[in-house]
């Protein structure tokens, strides 16, 4: 299939991966300039948890246009301001009590970064294999999913040290805990050999690795480093821009894990597809942050608000929540019963409406180009997915939470029908 491109004065920096000449969204589906249908998949990687222009969150848009386009937060005292920390504190932890907003979820890596620096007059950040947290330099520097995002723009950011995750799929299944134990060894062995908890000021990590290749970490891993910080009187940063606002069937994907960060970072679905982010920390730590040596002339924009507290309030209302766990459970099983029909599938995982199928070729090596044939024939039959994972070999499943059981029955048809074209059968 051959994609169209945008005219040259669009820089080739971004790589197009369809060739849908778009015209509207709506739902669960995108529509092209012909009229031809497709099921989105992709929720704009992760933002339209809410679907396409869901009619709340328009009309709370279009009313917010006609009042205030842009009121800068150093400038103008806004209430809304104060009505969207009160609406996140309904789904976030009293312990995180304070925010800090801006516009896109590098933004606010960036942020949780200097915070951070801030707080505990530390330099230096732990982060971990395979994560994704951005590509300004900051937030490229605690990038390890793919070698493209940081090619050709070192030497980074210093003060960061990388540490091992126990992305398990090469690993017999009842090796998980010895790969835990050995990766949680190694974190307590580069405090003592790279950076001493003295100058270790936060680990950052993903609760579920996004761009890394959609893997869920064993719990054990995720308190094992909860406990490493608490021992060692260093922040943990969690990076939930993907996994927030109720991608995996919870709230915020901490709660799988029954801890609570220091500092959460969150975007994407904050406001159903306009930009906005943040960070959340206890005001304890929020007050070590300097006024005036961080801010930003947009975030957090009047529209941008408006959107999140409608969101925030349709995702309760419609139970979207825990339409996401329910219908995650669904796809998961029938992914899975896929799985054991074709063996070019090594593997399924993902907790709500995140999940990954990961491909393999005939000789047991990364199915970079299975998948991504796989990939271009559902889009051929108007099903969107996109691939993930350092060599590409992971299709994820991130539709919007708004999705029915028939609309993923469809979706799965489509599916099979992709891979039985990519085997020739």
């Amino acid at each position: 299939m051959k994609v169209k491109q945008h005219s040259d004065k669009v820089s080739r920096v971004w790589p197009l991966f369809t060739n849908i000449d778009v015209d509207y969204g709506e739902g669960v589906h995108i529509y092209d300039q012909s009229g031809r249908e497709f099921i989105d998949c992709t929720s704009g990687i992760g933002v339209t948890n809410t679907g396409h222009c869901h009619p709340r969150v328009v009309k709370a848009v279009k009313e917010q246009t006609e009042k205030l386009l842009h009121g800068q937060t150093t400038i103008l005292y806004n209430s809304m301001l104060d009505r969207l920390t009160n609406d996140l504190q309904k789904i976030i932890p009293e312990k995180l009590n304070c925010f800090f907003f801006s516009n896109s979820g590098s933004e606010a890596v960036e942020g949780a970064i200097k915070l951070a620096r801030h707080a505990t007059r530390k330099p230096n950040i732990i982060c971990f294999q395979g994560g994704y947290h951005g590509r300004s330099i900051g937030a490229l520097s605690l990038t390890t999913a793919k070698s493209v995002y940081r090619s050709g723009y070192q030497p980074l950011m210093s003060g960061v040290f990388v540490s091992p995750h126990p992305y398990f799929r090469q690993y017999r299944e009842e090796d998980v805990e010895e790969r835990t134990r050995h990766c949680l060894a190694e974190l307590e062995y580069l405090l003592h050999t790279q950076t001493s908890p003295d100058e270790t000021a936060a680990m950052i990590i993903e609760p579920i690795l996004g761009e890394g290749g959609y893997v869920m970490p064993p719990e054990s891993f995720i308190n094992g480093i909860r406990d490493i910080c608490n021992k060692n009187n260093i922040l943990l940063i969690f990076d939930e821009i993907q996994t927030g606002f109720g991608r995996t069937g919870e709230y915020f994907a901490f709660t799988h894990f029954n801890i609570v960060p220091d500092i959460l970072v969150i975007a994407k679905g904050i406001a159903s597809g306009l930009p906005l982010s943040g960070i959340a920390a206890n005001k304890e730590i929020m007050d070590k942050w300097i006024p005036g040596s961080h801010g930003g002339t947009y975030g957090p924009n009047p529209i941008s608000m408006a959107a999140a507290i409608e969101t925030i309030n349709v995702l309760e209302d419609e139970e979207l929540v825990n339409n996401a766990k329910e219908m995650g459970d669904f796809l998961l099983a029938e992914l899975q019963a896929l799985k054991k029909e074709y063996p070019i599938i090594v593997d399924v995982r993902g907790k709500g409406l995140m999940i990954g199928c990961e491909f393999v070729d005939d000789n047991g090596n990364p199915g970079t180009v299975i998948a991504e044939k796989v990939r271009q024939n559902c889009l051929t039959r108007g099903l969107i997915l996109l691939t993930c994972g350092p060599y590409n070999q992971v299709i994820r499943w991130i539709p919007p939470l708004t999705i029915k059981k028939t609309e993923l029955e469809k979706a799965l048809t489509i599916f099979t029908l992709a891979i039985k074209d990519s085997l020739g059968r």
